[in-house]
């Protein structure tokens, strides 16, 4: 049998994808809608082309990607490992298709704040990935804006903001200029000292906080406290015993100490729990997930659609959008 050699200097070809752009659609819209039907819907086809459409999906991918019940359809494991990467891998193939129609345009740049400063935990580290990814998208961080990320949205001073408790205005003008949209959600913990009283605990209660001292940072938002008092005490106002550091560090520091039990954002928990000195505790009741929104200009929703795709895979520890 002949064999094909390959000239001087020429490499193999990678193997070919067996995924098609298409499945990366459908399980976005399947993930989105949560039945076949929803997704026919938003893809324009019959709910029996998804399902055909899903079967072959799979058999490209090799592994079931959705499970089939009475309600409609739930991601598997490895669906939501591909539904992670399908709007990143669709974001990058359109950023590709831009440069490759106008490679001398100038990067689009988007200022960004976020109203929570946990975020900056991991997003330096998330623009510094999207630069990679997405060379031109340029992202400038607009820190002195933090405090009103609404009203510098309004204004044109931002076009992007991260909000955890804002809400857009509601007045027509605002309606037609700016865009909100869920994220993701995170999760937050109550760290206490392995030496503390509530330690053999495996979860904590309202009373549980209500009579010990709660330790937290003095740049947590006005509307944040209020959301996580409704959160975990509904109408009731207890008074409480708070104890407020600026920085996160002291917040630890003083919990490892044993002064109260510390409420922190998981993400931010989690690198200080490997000594063993610190323990993390959920509420009873159930996680407190904190949702998260993008907000951001009309005009600039094209680059934001990049952003959109990065961040939605880029922060750890999260959970999936609500709605």
């Amino acid at each position: 049998m002949a064999r094909i050699h390959a000239p001087p200097g020429a490499s193999a070809l990678a193997p070919r994808p067996q995924l098609e752009i298409r499945d990366l659609e459908l399980v976005l819209a399947l993930s989105a809608a949560g039945t076949t039907a929803g997704a026919a819907s938003a893809m324009h086809i019959t709910q029996s082309a998804v399902s055909r459409a899903l079967t072959q999906a799979e058999e490209r991918a090799g592994v079931r990607l959705f499970e089939r019940t009475a309600r409609g359809v739930a991601p598997t494991s490895a669906g939501e490992r591909l539904i992670a990467g399908a709007r990143l891998l669709l974001a990058e193939l359109r950023e590709l298709e831009r440069e490759v129609a106008a490679p001398a345009v100038t990067p689009t740049r988007l200022r960004l704040v976020c109203e929570c400063a946990t975020a900056y935990r991991w997003l330096p580290s998330a623009m510094a990935s999207l630069r990679r990814r997405l060379p031109r998208l340029e992202v400038e961080l607009a820190l002195e804006h933090a405090e009103d990320p609404v009203g510098a949205l309004v204004r044109g001073d931002l076009d992007v903001a991260l909000l955890t408790t804002a809400s857009l205005p509601s007045d027509r003008a605002a309606r037609g200029a700016l865009v909100a949209r869920p994220l993701f959600s995170d999760e937050v913990v109550f760290v206490i000292s392995a030496s503390h009283p509530l330690a053999g605990r495996a979860s904590l209660t309202r009373d549980d906080l209500r009579k010990s001292t709660l330790i937290t940072g003095t740049n947590m938002p006005p509307a944040e406290a209020q959301r996580f008092m409704s959160s975990v005490f509904g109408r009731t106002k207890p008074r409480l015993e708070i104890l407020r550091f600026p920085l996160t560090e002291a917040v630890i520091d003083a919990a490892r100490a044993g002064m109260g039990i510390a409420i922190l954002s998981e993400w931010m928990a989690e690198v200080y729990l490997g000594g063993g000195d610190l323990l993390a505790r959920r509420l009873s009741s159930g996680p407190l997930r904190r949702p998260w929104r993008i907000a951001y200009r009309r005009a600039a929703e094209g680059a934001v659609e990049r952003l959109f795709a990065a961040l939605e895979t880029s922060a750890p520890r999260l959970y999936p959008r609500a709605g």
